[in-house]
């Protein structure tokens, strides 16, 4: 089934949209002194939100081969957030940092994007999505590690009733076929999780970086992808204006605000309560490809939203405790 151009549009600008205002309530935060976890909470949110239109955009983006769209994407977020530093006439030197914090962005945007679309070449995409998405979980026990942190055990029962929504999702479809011959695609998607997951606990680590290092993590993480693309893939071009006009979408929303405030509400926001709610994302996706008409409503995935909004329910009563 085609996208129609004026639907694209509309899910387009409801992006752009809510990218803008991703950039605007992140400026006003890093005017402010102290940020609150509620707010970087939402900001967290508004990242798994923007996550939630990356398979619709990618859908409507044509054929194009999956890193020759990240080269492309991940520049227009990298230079979304450098017109952001020049409007704003924050200094360049915010982008020299240590070479260990280049090392963990470039290493978390890049290598998960790059081990991901291993999994996705050599296993089927079925099932390397779903191995990939242990993501949530690991960041919710990784997140045990950190300073200061404690892992509640309603938290881990949260994620894991997360876990079992998207097998339910997946499984729901028939796609679900584990094979031996799979094996080292199942590898990579693992590694993505774990690199995913160590990305965003080790941000919290260093928190004193700036969220507006992440452009140029983006910019890193396109010339990466642009090098891949140019050893493994054959370049291929949309061919019609609403396939461009996804990509600028995806490279402003899901791949380009989206990590942007992924780092404020991993650094400033409940790393547990964000990982569980990560499980949303899927079960968002799925239901935006519903109402978009790629995909049809099923017993499957009411079960899965049941399960995912059960979990997030006990890691906020979780989270309450801990405060408490």
């Amino acid at each position: 089934m085609h996208f129609s151009a004026k639907r694209l549009s509309i899910c387009a600008m409801r992006s752009l949209k809510g990218a803008a205002s991703v950039t605007r309530a992140g400026e006003r935060f890093r005017l402010s002194r102290r940020m609150t976890s509620r707010s970087a909470n939402t900001i967290g949110f508004t990242a798994i939100l923007l996550w939630s239109l990356l398979a619709l955009f990618t859908a409507a983006s044509g054929l194009m081969p999956p890193f020759q769209l990240a080269a492309i994407t991940f520049l227009i977020g990298g230079l979304c957030g450098t017109a952001v530093l020049l409007v704003r006439g924050t200094r360049a030197g915010v982008l020299s940092q240590p070479a260990v914090v280049w090392l963990l962005g470039v290493g978390g945007l890049f290598g998960y994007h790059a081990l991901y679309f291993a999994a996705l070449r050599m296993a089927p995409p079925a099932d390397a999505g779903l191995i990939c998405y242990l993501w949530p979980l690991l960041i919710v026990l990784f997140s045990s590690l950190l300073p200061g942190e404690r892992l509640h055990g309603l938290t881990v029962a949260g994620a894991i009733l997360g876990f079992l929504g998207v097998i339910v999702l997946v499984s729901g479809r028939g796609a679900i076929d584990i094979r031996a011959e799979y094996a080292f695609g199942y590898l990579c998607a693992g590694a993505a999780a774990f690199v995913w997951a160590g990305y965003s606990v080790l941000s919290r680590r260093f928190g004193q970086v700036p969220t507006d290092a992440v452009a140029g993590f983006c910019l890193a993480t396109s010339l990466l992808s642009f090098v891949c693309h140019l050893l493994f893939e054959t370049t291929l071009w949309p061919s019609r204006s609403t396939e461009w006009l996804a990509i600028l979408a995806l490279g402003i929303g899901p791949v380009g605000a989206a990590f942007y405030a992924w780092d404020i509400g991993m650094k400033r926001g409940d790393i547990r309560l964000l990982g569980v709610a990560s499980y949303a994302a899927p079960v968002l996706s799925t239901l935006v490809l519903v109402l978009a008409g790629y995909a049809e409503p099923t017993a499957s995935l009411a079960l899965a939203c049941t399960l995912i909004v059960s979990g997030a329910l006990l890691a906020t009563a979780a989270g309450r405790r801990v405060r408490a």
